[in-house]
């Protein structure tokens, strides 16, 4: 009973996870919701350049990903890091996180023509890839952490919490100052990061000291030599959970990218008031504390696999008529402040409860292969997510630049703005479809194969205790 009770989940351990998510999006954020903006009419750059830039950087992350997550398994492997497997990497990368973001919204501002373009270039590649160095061990994390199915829900909401609570705070933060500096001044897009990227630094260190981790047994010293990138290969066709997962990433991430990269447009051109754009985060937070709640009670009843496409067909209807409403009549900024919001709220079910779900294809995995690599399955999970990112950020700018967009006009045309709501409503929605298709027809852990792993587990642990 002793031990039972030192080795369960603490209350601290959860608000340092959940520190986590909050630190990393303090400036992720940022970046899939503002920075597109920051390029083209802070920086003067043209949509179409962008959307060719961000093509490549996030062809940077299709590498990084996977690579630094079966890095951090082989390291671990082969060194047995008394600190654990992934919370030195975290505290390696939290300052290079805090540094190239600031450097990244505010040294191109310096200098002019191809110069800034290069600069802007070397600095958003560097910032990707401390970001990669952060992100990846931070959700492999949980698994290291949680030992059980409700500690993994535990865990997955207060991830979500953090997330949640980071994206509020970023995202009303910013335009504070692009209020009071101008959309087209570089100034307020500098002096906004780095608040926000101090910020994430502070609890990015809260994260490192308040976790834990209790489950790093399963690879050691002797196994080193028999992990490889390619093992990657034999998951994606043995491990359908995992396949689904990617398929939901890709689908869920294009949604995300593409509702954040162009909605300071739609509040900026179409509403006429980019501050909204701030304010109307806070009307997420209602739906965002009523999932957090109630949703690993729901999950308990129905199932976390259920919840997920509940929320995505709701938040797919939402989507569909919010833009049948926008194209009917001129519709207040804050009566779309809350119907848009709300929608992404049930959308990002899936996004927050999700870490759960990788946790269980994590144990699924483990059972049918031998191994226990968490870095290099989160890493390939977070590639499918980089690739919906990709599409999504890259589409957006380049359809943005199709409807006509032009930063240098004070009024875009009625054909521009209609088609920054289609953009903005209509698309998220249907790429929700996508989400929802993954866990309906792909994903098949069912109660059978969940009490399959579950005595797996047991019986490796009862193995590793004699």
């Amino acid at each position: 009973m002793k031990d039972e009770k030192k080795n369960s989940l603490k209350l601290k351990h959860k608000i340092g996870y959940g520190l986590g998510d909050f630190g990393g999006v303090m400036t992720f954020a940022l970046m899939s919701s503002t920075f597109s903006m920051y390029c083209t009419d802070a920086l003067g750059i043209n949509p179409t350049t962008i959307a060719a830039m961000l093509l490549v950087w996030n062809i940077w992350d299709f590498i990084n990903d996977p690579i630094m997550g079966a890095y951090i398994d082989k390291a671990f492997a082969r060194s047995s890091d008394p600190r654990g497997k992934f919370r030195p990497w975290i505290l390696r990368s939290t300052p290079l996180l805090a540094i190239t973001f600031i450097a990244l919204w505010s040294v191109p501002n310096l200098v002019e023509g191809l110069t800034r373009l290069c600069v802007l270039f070397v600095l958003k590649i560097l910032y990707e890839g401390s970001y990669t160095m952060f992100n990846i061990p931070m959700g492999s994390l949980l698994s290291a952490m949680a030992d059980n199915d409700e500690e993994r829900a535990s865990l997955s909401s207060a991830r979500g919490i953090g997330s949640a609570a980071a994206t509020l705070v970023a995202l009303f933060i910013m335009p504070m100052f692009l209020k009071k500096y101008g959309e087209s001044n570089p100034t307020g897009y500098a002096i906004g990061a780095a608040v926000c990227a101090l910020i994430g630094f502070v609890t990015c260190l809260g994260h490192y000291f308040f976790t834990e981790e209790r489950n790093n047994t399963g690879t050691s010293a002797q196994d080193a030599d028999d992990i490889k990138v390619r093992d990657i290969l034999d998951v994606i066709k043995t491990n359908r959970p995992f396949v689904a997962l990617c398929v939901h990433g890709v689908f869920i991430n294009m949604m995300q990218y593409v509702g954040n990269t162009l909605s300071n447009y739609m509040y900026a051109d179409v509403l006429g008031d980019i501050s909204i754009a701030g304010y109307g985060t806070l009307f997420s937070a209602p739906s965002m504390l009523i999932i957090f709640i109630a949703g690993p009670m729901i999950a308990k009843r129905i199932g976390l696999e259920k919840l997920i496409r509940y929320g995505l067909l709701i938040s797919c209807v939402m989507y569909v008529g919010l833009f049948v409403g926008l194209m009917l009549f001129d519709m207040n900024p804050w009566v779309y402040a809350i119907l848009s919001n709300t929608a992404m709220g049930f959308a990002y079910i899936s996004i927050y409860m999700q870490w759960g779900l990788v946790g269980e294809a994590i144990d699924y995995n483990e059972m049918i292969t031998g191994k226990r690599t968490e870095g290099s399955i989160y890493g390939t999970f977070n590639l499918s997510r980089r690739v919906g990112q990709t599409i999504g950020n890259s589409a957006a700018m380049l359809l943005l630049g199709m409807v006509g967009y032009n930063g240098t006009l004070a009024v875009q045309s009625s054909s521009t703005l209609n088609g920054i709501k289609g953009l903005c409503v209509l698309l998220p929605g249907i790429l929700i479809l996508g989400s929802w298709a993954a866990f309906k027809f792909l994903w098949n852990m069912d109660d059978d194969m969940r009490t399959r792993v579950d005595e797996f587990k047991a019986s490796k642990k009862k193995t590793a205790s004699e």
